[in-house]
């Protein structure tokens, strides 16, 4: 993929891709509510979880930054037919930082392993953007048997390796760690998180909420979560996944710096070319926030695929 500003369009997809539904029609007997246990929020630090909804159980995991508000609107779609599960990662928009960001992410994913296990949620659907679809990618390939079908919106196997797929996972540590150092400072200005964020979305108040969630999160924690997924590949890994996986792609904002839908889909068939049942879908206009920028696409792909495989399958 050959790219007019290599350096500032690997910034640039760096920070989109970590920033941190008609609804469907099967006949409501088809969805057999999940057992409601009692949560213990001690027992995963990491993340708080909001249920919302009776059916097959969701985990809605938004992306770097983003606390799960930036689910609103698909929950309100989805659960007449789905239990969502939506989570909230500590430290980000606000809600308070983990005590520990060592090994931050690889918490997170066990955390998560744990509470499915501990709610007793029969494989649930997961939902995941950008970070939120990494970390489903890492829970199924962890324990594939525990999850169930993935969607997984605007995100990566490795990250590092957008631009060099033979970069490793140890070759993107230097990079990774100078990354770290720099979120790590400190917040940025309320303008400097709108610049960011203007990429990543079209709407103007989409912009300033995206924002003020950045503006109120750890700066640390988020230093964390981008080194750890520059430095965790998971390609190799992906043939462990058992489940379907349906996978949104976005390009339309790295237009600029060279790509096209072509060249940026080809990146997504490289990357997923282990992962044994999956579709890659990309969107036409819409940026990051695939759910907020082509929404009805966004929904009309993810009803189809739930429809066929998370209900019709249980």
């Amino acid at each position: 993929m050959t790219m007019q500003r290599p350096a500032t369009f690997l910034r640039n997809i760096a920070a989109a891709l970590l920033l941190t539904a008609t609804a469907a029609t099967a006949p409501a007997a088809a969805a057999t509510p999940a057992a409601v246990v009692a949560d213990n929020p001690a027992a995963h630090p990491n993340f708080t979880v909001k249920v919302v909804g009776k059916g097959q159980p969701v985990l809605l995991i938004p992306g770097l930054t983003c606390p799960g508000a930036v689910w609103d609107e698909t929950v309100a779609r989805y659960q007449k037919q789905y239990q969502c599960h939506v989570v909230t990662l500590a430290g980000f928009g606000g809600a308070t930082a983990p005590a520990s960001t060592n090994q931050l992410l690889q918490n997170v994913r066990d955390q998560l392993l744990a509470y499915i296990k501990t709610q007793k949620l029969n494989r649930p659907a997961v939902i995941g953007h950008s970070l939120g679809g990494f970390m489903g990618l890492w829970m199924s390939t962890t324990q594939p048997e525990a999850v169930g079908p993935l969607v997984i919106v605007d995100s990566l196997p490795f990250l590092a390796a957008v631009q060099n797929s033979n970069l490793t996972a140890e070759a993107a540590r230097p990079m990774a760690e100078g990354m770290r150092q720099q979120m790590s400072r400190g917040k940025m200005s309320m303008a400097q998180q709108r610049q960011m964020t203007a990429g990543m979305m079209n709407d103007t108040a989409r912009i300033s909420q995206a924002a003020r969630w950045g503006q109120l999160s750890d700066p640390a924690t988020v230093g964390q979560a981008m080194y750890d997924m520059y430095t965790t590949d998971l390609r190799a890994e992906l043939g462990r996944i058992q489940q379907p996986a349906l996978v949104l792609g976005a390009w339309a904002a790295y237009k600029p710096y060279g790509s096209t839908k072509e060249s940026t889909r080809a990146i997504f068939a490289q990357q997923y070319a282990k992962l044994p049942q999956h579709q890659i879908e990309m969107s036409e206009a819409g940026k990051h926030f695939l759910m907020w920028d082509d929404t009805q696409w966004f929904f009309a792909q993810t009803d189809a695929f739930l429809k066929q495989h998370a209900l019709a399958k249980k």
